[in-house]
């Protein structure tokens, strides 16, 4: 089960920080927290995994980590982290900045923090740290247990970790960018990759980019997983998927659709006329 989760509404359409769009069709809005309900959702599930959206731009990986960690602990070691740096200014807004890092600042800030995390995950504690010796009063033995110490142009953490290794240790890692940032980003790390397109030529040659910088990378390049995006209408007859379709294209809001655009790419299509070609735009949000 894949959440998507934001920090800020979609505000560019009809702009600027116009959230009328988005409140009044629900585009991504209101968002809960993501990782507050995932416990209480694998409390009554045995097999479901979660993959929850978190950014990256706004978290401090010390933060983060202890949160994933717990997650990790309650689900039993069924949760996976879909790792995106943002693409919305008004999520930079509401977290004290004036505007978001810019793209490539974003993705190199993101790799740093993945170092990090991979320490606190991976090497700040043996498998058999926590020893609970009743007999000689001791929870964790401190030798087993080390810090990190991690200098980085982003990032200060000494760790150590705070939580004990949890069932994954490091959960399941998604992404979703395909920009050149995000291919390079995604070839390292990602075992699981959302792909969209208009048509399967772009999503197959995307895929086959990223294959084969991960094999540049010392990656068995089939180890990287890919989901595309496809929305299937189920029914038991075409009669009654034909029906269906129609019920949910007259439910379906234009106004809706262009704040997810406008959010997504950071262009105000309000400025253009319908028949308009829209060549391509230079902005700082999703490429």
């Amino acid at each position: 089960m894949f959440i998507a989760d934001v920090l800020g509404g979609y505000d560019v359409y009809k702009g600027p920080e116009n959230l009328e769009p988005s409140q009044i069709s629900g585009a991504q809005w209101p968002v809960n927290e993501p990782l507050a309900v995932v416990p209480a959702m694998s409390a009554v599930t045995k097999n479901l995994g979660f993959g929850v959206t978190i950014a990256t731009t706004y978290e401090q990986p010390y933060h983060l980590a202890r949160r994933i960690s717990t997650v990790d602990h309650l689900t039993k070691g069924r949760l996976a982290w879909n790792i995106v740096t943002g693409y919305l200014d008004s999520a930079a807004k509401n977290l004290g900045s004036k505007a978001q890092p810019n793209h490539a600042d974003r993705y190199a800030a993101a790799e740093e923090y993945i170092d990090v995390m991979y320490k606190l995950f991976e090497s700040s504690w043996r498998d058999d740290a926590v020893v609970l010796d009743a007999k000689r009063g001791v929870y964790t033995e401190p030798s087993r247990v080390r810090k990190i110490n991690h200098v980085g142009k982003h990032y200060q953490v000494p760790g150590p970790h705070i939580c004990q290794p949890s069932p994954q240790r490091t959960p399941v890692l998604c992404q979703a960018g395909t920009s050149k940032s995000g291919q390079a980003f995604a070839s390292k790390n990602a075992e699981l990759i959302f792909v969209a397109g208009h048509s399967p030529s772009v999503i197959k040659n995307n895929i086959a980019a990223i294959r084969q910088q991960a094999k540049d990378l010392g990656r068995d390049p089939q180890n990287v997983k890919f989901m595309t995006m496809m929305c299937p209408i189920i029914a038991r007859t075409q009669e009654e998927a034909d029906a269906k379709y129609e019920e949910y294209s007259s439910l379906a809001s234009i106004d809706g659709a262009l704040a997810l655009f406008g959010g997504w790419t950071g262009i105000d299509l309000a400025a253009y006329d319908d028949d308009q070609e829209l060549r391509h735009v230079e902005s700082n949000a999703i490429k």
